[in-house]
């Protein structure tokens, strides 16, 4: 297996002014940041301002598909901000245009809408649906039917079409039409998806409630419910598309077209950007008026996402991510098996995957223990699972290094629920 690592200059960190606090004053508090200030990165590594090299196993939560600060991705960014950063979309510019064509070349999908993010490449979708459908006269189909365990966003009409009560505590009233039917169950979704509905949105893997794939004939008994009842089949693809899964989209995996298709995250390897790729029945749907954004498909992240595009074809990365995504599930099967008293086996597909937890032990606590002893960064997600969605680019020798350093934190926290389990028996 080839090593897709960019190789980058050394450059020595930044001292911090802050080692003990890093909490800006004035930043809103509303994230749990881990208490690590990073100044930089590099390929599959991230760097600390106390110069500690962490192995990053979570890339901007399914961002950095090429890793940190791939040369190219940087040299296009770079090229286009001294060119032209913004004409707003009263204007035609020749990136947005190309990445436009390119995503349709290449996903079979003859329209696409930009924007700056997941959330809105979803309320685009949702907006979309119901817009058709008055445009058709069909005022009655007005519901957006979504999964048990979703999570499309953080906006109120994403947040309404998001099945966590959690993230939805405090913001009600959430908009109104919004309906849910629980995952992979075909009969309750036939039951669900009746003529009111405007569009189903469904992730082929579920990521935030914990690396959840859909069954096949799941997706495929959706989409034959959706044209026979005139919904639209909405596939959201922001965590798992982009390559995740070891195709560019997460529906050729599964072999399911849908209608619409939403990304975001991994397009532009870290810049701002979502899209929202749409077959030419439905586009429809949408007409001059109907929906815009400022930002969304400017010229510095269209660069950085035709860029990312044509690399791929460079580095054939889709065989890349079967083979090492093969090495990673391996690996996670072997350590479930050895530590069957804090794991179960993993889920996913690809480089997103998700090992559980068990009982009483929490994956923050492997997470920590993962950071803190290893320098390995993962992610918790969902109820109690751990994340694993490294960048596309990392090697196999990154993987076994990985799972070494899982296998390493899981004997140290286990070792310590031991020892505090003795404590309070001699007590």
């Amino acid at each position: 297996m080839r090593d897709f690592t960019p190789k980058a200059a050394v450059v020595a960190p930044a001292p911090s002014q802050e080692r003990a606090e890093y909490e800006h004053p004035h930043l809103l508090q509303n994230y749990r940041r881990t208490p690590i200030n990073i100044v930089r990165g590099e390929g599959c590594e991230l760097i600390d301002d106390r110069g500690n090299r962490y192995l990053d196993f979570v890339a901007g939560i399914a961002v950095c598909a090429l890793g940190h600060a791939h040369p190219a991705i940087a040299k296009a960014i770079g090229a286009q901000a001294a060119t032209l950063v913004q004409a707003s979309n009263l204007y035609h510019h020749e990136p947005a245009g190309m990445l436009a064509t390119e995503l349709a070349r290449r996903s079979g999908f003859g329209r696409v809408f930009f924007c700056n993010s997941g959330a809105e490449a979803n309320e685009a979708a949702i907006k979309l649906a119901r817009k058709l459908a008055f445009r058709k006269g069909e005022t009655e189909r007005r519901t957006i039917l979504a999964c048990r365990g979703s999570f499309h966003g953080r906006s109120l009409g994403t947040l309404a079409a998001t099945d966590n009560p959690k993230y939805q505590e405090g913001f009600g009233p959430l908009p109104a039409g919004f309906a849910f039917t629980p995952f992979n169950d075909i009969a309750a979704l036939d039951k669900a998806l009746d003529r009111s509905v405007a569009a189903f949105i469904v992730e082929p893997i579920q990521g935030e409630s914990g690396v959840h794939p859909a069954d096949p004939a799941f997706l495929a008994e959706a989409r034959r419910l959706c044209s026979e009842r005139g919904a639209l089949l909405i596939f959201d693809e922001i965590q798992c598309g982009m390559g995740r899964l070891g195709t560019l989209f997460a529906f050729e995996t599964f072999d399911v077209r849908p209608d619409v298709v939403t990304i975001a995250k991994a397009l532009s390897n870290g810049l701002p950007i979502g899209a929202m790729l749409i077959d030419e029945q439905a586009a429809s749907g949408l007409q001059p008026g109907d929906h815009g954004t400022t930002f969304g498909g400017s010229p510095v992240p269209c660069a950085a996402g035709l860029a990312h595009l044509l690399l791929r074809d460079q580095l054939d990365l889709d065989a890349h991510v079967k083979q090492v995504g093969a090495l990673l599930w391996d690996g996670l099967v072997s350590l479930a098996a050895d530590f069957p008293q804090a794991f179960a086996p993993p889920r996913g597909r690809g480089l997103m995957l998700g090992l559980p937890v068990r009982e009483p032990f929490e994956a923050k606590s492997f997470m920590e223990a993962a950071r803190l002893e290893k320098k390995l960064l993962i992610n918790a997600a969902g109820n109690n699972t751990i994340r694993i969605i490294p960048p596309l680019i990392v090697s196999a020798k990154q993987i076994e290094d990985g799972l070494a350093r899982l296998r390493a934190a899981t004997q140290s926290v286990l070792a310590a629920s031991i020892a505090a389990s003795q404590s309070r028996s001699a007590t």
